[in-house]
């Protein structure tokens, strides 16, 4: 299995390279997953993509296959923007297409800001560039050490999606990725979250941003991306109907959409990335 070597320990990441022999610049998407989520989140995307990208997917670090830290481990915003550098020079990608959803999108946010060169375009799905609305550390750590990770997880799985909006055993396979997560992981990741403030350097953003978010997030208000895609000097926003906080998995598809005709429109106006 590839391991993306860190100081901090090592990343698991997959590499779907099915683009068609005749496409001279092979572009690279890397997803980065949220806290609860999965790479397998992304799956219901790839058809959309694959003639055309090369995919690149990643178990973010606490969780899966990745460095699950210990407890005291130092969790950073700049921690985690290197994992993403690590898995673009594991696979040999000078310049990527970030695709992001929650923690994932403010994490690709932040690599747009302070690595530029490395950033192609970025998509944002359920993530925003402030942390505070978030303010869910204290009470997602009484709730998992009083009745644990499952009485977690089955209530933000209603955060996530409406009822009915998934297949059961769609539903059931993402409830089981989530319950797989480790406390310290879930809180000190979200505290990274909580603590983050990008709004002022939003207009050092030179890349092409794609904003997707769900009109009923219970976490962030639909204000907030909108405030957010004025700051950004190059942005597009698409705001989904009856689509909570899990937005990329309900609404994979669509989004899939989105982002191919996305990542279209700036390869007629700039070209492929360099």
């Amino acid at each position: 299995m590839p391991h993306a070597e860190t100081e901090n320990g090592n990343l698991y990441y997959e590499v779907i390279d099915l683009v068609v022999p005749w496409e001279t610049r092979r572009e690279t998407i890397i997803f980065h997953h949220g806290i609860g989520a999965s790479s397998g989140i992304w799956t219901e995307w790839l058809p959309q993509l694959i003639e055309r990208y090369r995919i690149v997917r990643f178990d973010m670090r606490g969780y899966g296959r990745s460095h699950v830290p210990p407890r005291v481990f130092k969790w950073t915003l700049d921690l985690l923007a290197q994992d993403v550098l690590a898995i673009t020079d594991a696979v040999g990608a000078e310049r990527a297409h970030l695709v992001g959803e929650s923690i994932g999108g403010t994490i690709a946010l932040y690599c747009a800001i302070k690595h530029p060169e490395r950033v192609a375009t970025l998509t944002i799905s359920n993530g925003a560039d402030v942390g505070a609305p978030l303010q869910k550390v204290q009470a997602w750590q009484k709730q998992i050490d009083e009745q644990g990770i499952k009485a977690w997880s089955e209530q933000f799985m209603r955060d996530r999606f409406y009822d009915g909006a998934l297949e059961e055993t769609k539903r059931a396979w993402y409830a089981n990725q989530q319950e797989a997560w480790t406390r310290d992981s879930i809180l000190n990741a979200l505290g990274v979250l909580v603590d983050t403030d990008l709004q002022s350097q939003l207009p050092a953003v030179r890349c092409p941003v794609l904003l997707m978010h769900g009109d009923t997030s219970p976490f962030i208000p639909v204000d907030i991306m909108v405030e957010m895609h004025h700051r950004l000097p190059d942005s597009r926003l698409q705001v989904f109907a009856h689509a909570r906080h899990g937005l990329p998995f309900s609404h994979a598809r669509r989004c899939a959409e989105t982002l191919h005709e996305f990542l279209g429109s700036v390869r007629s106006e700039h070209g492929p990335p360099v």
